[in-house]
């Protein structure tokens, strides 16, 4: 059900039986939905990240570091769904910075970016020049990115690169799903060189299969060394091509 109120600019969330939303054609109800749970392996290793994440906060962390979370928290605000500014708390902060590397480490097997304890001095998110890219039935993906930026040439920092599911050319608007696809580390002795690229036994392999004549998005986020993460960017739509 499409709505339009004079008294209600924005809606999100669910009571009773209605779930509030909005898209391109503006405020809509409509009824709840209890999400299936099919406990892919995707979802595992973002669950199995949370899970590690808030019991290395109350078991690792000395009153310190929990402390110097809660800093940061306090100096550094987020933007919600609706637009609306806001702060989460310490503990949040920590296992928001901390769960794509936790992820990393769960899909690739690989400590390229090992988790955070000491909570950043810069009181900021960090920032980076939104890349590009390209997808090609023939050669995959490729993303072109800009290493003179700052989390290029530190190590421990890397750019995350999420592949949304491919979707028809007709379609034009997407929420998701996402896969962590690949990632392009810093390195303070000689930064990455662009572009970066997949190939389609990548993407079949940590992502999803493309055809030419699909609509594709990517995601990306960069991780800094010292645990800055940076809002997410989705790009797209992008055509395959042959």
């Amino acid at each position: 059900m499409k709505i339009k109120s004079a008294l209600v600019t924005q809606i999100s969330g669910s009571i009773g039986g209605m779930t509030g939303a909005h898209n391109r054609g503006g405020l809509y109800l409509r009824a709840r939905s209890i999400p299936v749970n099919p406990s892919s392996g995707y979802q595992q290793q973002v669950r199995s990240a949370l899970t590690a994440l808030v019991n290395r906060w109350t078991e690792v962390l000395t009153s310190t570091q929990r402390d110097a979370w809660r800093m940061y928290a306090a100096n550094v605000s987020v933007v919600d769904a609706l637009g609306d500014t806001r702060f989460l708390t310490g503990q949040q902060w920590y296992i928001a910075a901390n769960t794509p590397r936790n992820q990393y480490l769960q899909k690739f097997g690989v400590d390229t970016i090992p988790i955070v304890d000491d909570a950043p001095t810069l009181f900021d998110r960090g920032d980076f020049t939104t890349p590009s890219f390209l997808m090609d039935e023939v050669t995959g993906l490729s993303v072109t990115f800009d290493n003179t930026d700052a989390w290029a040439s530190e190590d421990e920092a890397m750019m995350l690169i999420y592949q949304g599911c491919p979707i028809n050319a007709s379609r034009n608007f997407f929420k998701g799903p996402w896969r962590l696809l690949t990632s392009i580390a810093g390195d303070s002795g000689s930064p990455p060189t662009s572009p970066d690229t997949v190939a389609p036994a990548g993407l079949v392999a940590s992502g999803y299969p493309i055809a030419a004549g699909q609509n594709n998005w990517i995601a990306v986020a960069v991780t800094r060394a010292d645990g800055r993460l940076t809002t997410r960017r989705v790009l797209g739509p992008i055509i395959t091509t042959t």
